[in-house]
């Protein structure tokens, strides 16, 4: 807690530096202005709201519940030409192809997933699962992903996610399918099955738990409240939990989202994604060294207007961060589980 050192992510591959005492320096750098408190309920300019006509011209349903529609800017479309053969090695490239869809979670532009009801952010768990099996049937990744916040790059405050279907894995993708084989190879469990036991038992990074679930602030985390969370049982993909683990995931996930929240009384930004195993032709293969799990990425690192930059030593050496992981864990443990919009005045 008091002297630098490293600590390797063997989920990447790579380390972190920890540096904590350098929390304490005096920030004059640049700050964030917090987001807005008065986003109306339903802005028929919005198109992501009901009724609302998008740039392509198309119109919303009166939707009541979830809403999927594919994308009207996508970055991957299904029928991209071949690029061509390369003529040396140091300028290859290669077919992408894909799909990408947005998911509105709820009808109301003014509300985000802690404040949604259990009923309704499992209604949100069901919808991610069926597009899992939709475009998991045929494409080998299908990355499911929130970017929150205009801080994270989100340009619509309706509550939403994207999710893009791609022919090929990508990056983080192959990454950690390479080091949680690898793991299983050499130590006969998968890696994050015994990293949550390892977590549920020494408990200095648990942030929630269920029966069923446990989020932490992982040993080797980068952004300053970063969280990982994990099933207790063996589970390989988003589609593969049960009624009851559905339930407690959207307790779980209510629970973390309401202690962000309450961290710096703001609507707190960040980007959060799944991984499970690939899907498509591997399908049929044994992926048993993947283990489902969401990473939770936020900025803010001293309040709701101080953000935590990856630049510099970031970009160039290797990441860094300015408080221990389990100091971040203390704080986010420690916060209620009512949301601060909601305590009583």
């Amino acid at each position: 807690a008091e002297h630098q050192h490293a600590r390797y992510n063997p989920l990447r591959d790579d380390w972190v530096l920890v540096s904590a005492h350098r929390v304490k320096r005096p920030w004059q750098g640049q700050l964030e202005k917090p987001p807005p408190e008065d986003v109306p309920r339903w802005d028929p300019n919005n198109p992501l709201c009901p009724g609302a006509t998008r740039a392509n011209g198309k119109v919303n349903p009166q939707y009541e519940g979830t809403f999927v529609f594919l994308n009207d800017f996508p970055a991957l479309q299904p029928d991209a030409p071949e690029p061509g053969d390369s003529d040396h090695p140091l300028f290859q490239a290669a077919a992408a192809r894909g799909v990408c869809k947005v998911m509105c979670f709820h009808p109301w532009s003014d509300l985000t997933l802690p404040l949604m009801s259990l009923a309704e952010i499992r209604a949100v768990i069901d919808a991610w699962a069926e597009l899992a099996v939709e475009l998991g049937a045929s494409y080998p990744w299908v990355q499911i992903f929130e970017n929150k916040g205009a801080m994270m790059g989100c340009s619509n405050p309706h509550p939403h996610c994207q999710v893009w279907a791609s022919s090929f894995l990508p990056n983080e993708a192959r990454l950690e399918d390479r080091t949680q084989r690898q793991y299983l190879s050499q130590h006969g469990v998968p890696m994050l099955l015994e990293y949550a036991e390892q977590e549920a038992r020494r408990k200095e990074r648990l942030v929630v738990e269920n029966a069923d679930w446990l989020v932490v602030v992982p040993y080797w985390a980068t952004w300053p409240y970063q969280t990982l969370l994990l099933p207790r049982r063996h589970v390989c993909r988003l589609q593969d939990l049960h009624e009851g683990e559905r339930d407690s995931l959207a307790s779980i996930m209510q629970r973390l989202l309401i202690k962000y929240d309450n961290l710096f009384e703001v609507s707190f930004p960040y980007s959060m994604g799944w991984h499970g195993a690939p899907t498509g032709p591997y399908l049929e293969e044994d992926c048993g060294h993947w283990q489902l799990h969401a990473h939770y990425y936020p900025p803010l690192l001293r309040s709701a207007t101080v953000r935590k930059f990856m630049v510099g030593y970031e970009m160039l050496a290797q990441a860094q961060r300015d408080l221990t992981p389990e100091q971040a864990a203390e704080r986010l443990r420690s916060l209620p589980e009512v949301h601060y919009k909601q305590r009583a005045k």
